[in-house]
């Protein structure tokens, strides 16, 4: 009789518990099931490509002041590599013509053997940008610039003469696009000058300003 009563009381037990697992797995599967199933097409994207502009290529023009004889026109080309963000090399070329018509006026004959000379120069430079900003043309117009310094060496062919040069120089670049900029420098090469005889360390300004295009 009581084992009867184990077994009846066991079955209810039994029979009122199904329901509840029943309803607790359905409720599971329901929380589990994506009520929205996206139809997504999948494209491919080609990712644009940005030129880099690691180099440079420019041309220059303006003043070269050689000490002891006045300022003439110069021009020239260079090419750069910027290394990273900060710091960049640089080789340049460039001439001019020097006049000794100030001397002829104390000097008969003067000191070339014609009244002109020809200077060509070519240097190496390292430079480092160290002020970058924007240059504002209007109000609401304003480019990127960037202010740098620069120091190398190089050599300059002269009168008959080949010296070893240093300079050293500032400038600012503004930039007009991705692939053009406007650029200024100031530079002053240094270098030893045979003149009647007499070596002496000379200082020559140079002013100039060109275009540079990046790639």
């Amino acid at each position: 009789m009581r084992k009867s009563f184990v077994t009846l009381t066991a079955a209810l037990v039994a029979a009122l518990a199904l329901p509840s697992l029943a309803a607790a797995q359905a409720q599971t599967q329901t929380n589990t099931e994506q009520v929205v199933v996206p139809q997504v097409d999948r494209r491919e994207i080609q990712l644009p490509k940005f030129p880099s502009n690691d180099f440079e290529v420019g041309l220059y023009g303006g003043l070269y002041s050689t000490q002891n004889f006045g300022s003439s026109v110069a021009g020239g080309l260079r090419a750069t590599y910027h290394i990273t963000e900060d710091f960049f090399v640089e080789g340049a070329v460039g001439q001019t013509t020097v006049s000794d018509e100030a001397f002829r006026r104390i000097l008969p004959g003067g000191i070339f053997t014609d009244n002109e000379e020809k200077l060509i120069y070519s240097n190496f430079n390292v430079g480092m940008n160290v002020l970058p900003g924007e240059v504002f043309f209007w109000r609401d117009r304003a480019m990127p610039s960037q202010v740098f310094i620069l120091a190398g060496g190089g050599t300059t062919r002269f009168n008959g003469q080949r010296m070893k040069t240093i300079d050293v120089g500032v400038g600012i670049k503004v930039y007009m696009a991705d692939w053009l900029a406007v650029r200024v420098d100031m530079r002053d090469n240094i270098y030893t000058l045979d003149l009647l005889g007499k070596r002496d360390s000379t200082h020559n300004i140079e002013l100039n300003a060109g275009l540079s295009f990046l790639f």
